[in-house]
């Protein structure tokens, strides 16, 4: 993984280029003050302070000062920086005024790449860019960010061919095995007998992709329970209900939720938050063979509910369910998943916004002040009771997948809520975890969606218990 320590440093006055930042406002009176040849070379570039993520080099001897625009010079955001960490030359840089906060991450990332399958002939990568700060206090926080977006975005983008049930339950013990976590996998028929829903999803994948239930424990006993669930469907195929090749090209994604799941408990375990952490991943292949389970079956939730199979591509909330089931028997005070769940939350919302579910107004409150002070924002979707009637099967308790192509996220999330009490408080973010398109510091890819937002709310709920 990328050393993300080496490329944020405290400034302890060190030789270090300069970065000016202007926005629109202030760039008038900022080239006021610069040398002519700085105005010249600024006029001839036609910059102007107002092009969002540009930037010019000012030449000084043999050396050069950087002049950046964004878009608010004095509220930076989290990646208003990342297109000069990818585009600089290496060596060490610092802003000509204030702190860059919270644009560390932006630096941080924008430095990371996937390329486990790259020839090593090719170019070398270009030497680390340091950006220096004033606020050394918070560099380790940055750095972990960083990090943890970086195992969602690393686990996403990795191939599923060599990363199934298994590989994922070791990345689950590697973490585990940093922070002195216990972690139990349930499997065969235990999982059968115990968790049939997950069973009977990853029932057509083959022995060495067998599904299973990872659960990791960390904590002390005597803190508040918090259960965090993430949806790891290794590889979906669609099952029986078959995805067409374009539906299928994506969905070595499909385990995002569990990345985003062991990313944040991997941020309460490397922040020691006072809770008792219970991690839950239910991990399978929605494979095709003479042992999937087929549209039209009948399983029995872990809950006793039965489930009529409407849609063996609706897969994802089934494994949810006896995953959700089992964190509910231990009594937690609070419940967080995160599920690559609907592409309707992706029609409604787009690539860049997770939809976001909750049974209390005070969480989804939270979660998305939390979202838009950290730039990782959510959406809040309503759980329309009404809609629950689309769920209606008519030889079962409910049905898998709605009778309607309409309200497609809303009806999942209430697929959930079954399994969820009322007296419990849980959010459900319905994630893409992907990015088609390129922006600064976040490639093309696997990433992160809702995970520093799910992050501060925790951290602002029981770092002060």
């Amino acid at each position: 993984m990328t050393d993300f320590a080496s490329l944020l440093v405290a400034d302890r006055g060190q030789a270090a280029r300069p970065i000016h930042l202007v926005d629109k406002d202030s760039f008038g009176e900022w080239l006021k003050r610069r040398p002519a040849e700085d105005r010249a070379l600024l006029d001839a570039h036609r910059f102007d302070g107002k092009q969002g993520f540009s930037f010019a080099i000012l030449p000084r001897g043999s050396d050069f000062e950087v002049v950046a625009a964004v878009r608010k010079a004095d509220e930076l955001s989290a990646w208003c920086l990342a297109k000069l960490a990818e585009s600089l030359p290496e060596g060490v840089y610092k802003l000509a005024s204030g702190e860059p906060g919270k644009a560390t991450l932006g630096w941080l990332l924008a430095q990371h790449s996937f390329d486990d399958f790259r020839l090593k002939k090719e170019e070398p990568k270009p030497g680390p860019r340091v950006l220096l700060t004033g606020e050394p206090a918070k560099i380790e926080s940055a750095v972990q960010f960083a990090e943890a977006t970086a195992l969602v975005r690393d686990l996403v983008n990795m191939p599923a061919g060599m990363l199934g049930p298994a590989e994922l339950e070791q990345a689950v013990r590697t973490e585990a095995n940093r922070f002195g976590a216990k972690v139990h996998v349930i499997t065969g028929q235990q999982l059968s007998d115990g968790y049939p829903l997950i069973a009977a999803v990853g029932g057509g994948a083959s022995k060495d992709r067998a599904p299973r239930l990872i659960e990791l424990e960390w904590g002390n006993p005597k803190d508040p329970l918090v259960a965090i669930v993430g949806k790891g469907v290794c590889f979906d195929s669609g099952g029986l209900d078959l995805k067409p090749a374009s539906g299928m090209r994506l969905m070595k994604k499909d385990m995002g939720g569990a990345a985003h799941a062991l990313a944040l408990a991997r941020l309460v375990m490397t922040e020691r938050l006072p809770i008792r952490l219970h991690l839950l991943i239910p991990a399978v292949e929605n494979a095709v063979s003479e042992s999937a389970y087929r549209p039209g079956d009948i399983v029995k939730s872990r809950k006793g509910l039965f489930v009529e199979i409407d849609n063996t591509d609706a897969e994802g909330r089934l494994i949810l369910a006896d995953a959700l089931d089992k964190a509910v028997a231990g009594k937690p005070e609070l419940i967080i998943d995160f599920a690559t769940l609907t592409g309707a939350a992706r029609v409604a919302l787009g690539p860049d916004l997770p939809a976001m579910f909750s049974n209390r107004d005070e969480l989804a409150s939270e979660i998305e002040s939390a979202g838009l002070s950290v730039d990782d924002p959510a959406w809040r979707m309503p759980l329309w009771e009404p809609y629950d009637e689309l769920l209606k099967s008519d030889i079962a308790d409910v049905a898998n997948a709605s009778s309607s192509p309409m309200a497609g996220c809303i009806t999942a999330a209430l697929f959930l809520k079954r399994f969820v009490p009322d007296d419990i408080a849980w959010a459900h973010f319905d994630t893409f975890a992907w990015r088609d398109q390129a922006k600064p510091g976040r490639p093309k890819g696997g990433d992160s969606l809702g995970l520093r937002a799910a992050f501060h709310v925790l951290r602002t709920r029981y770092s002060n218990n």
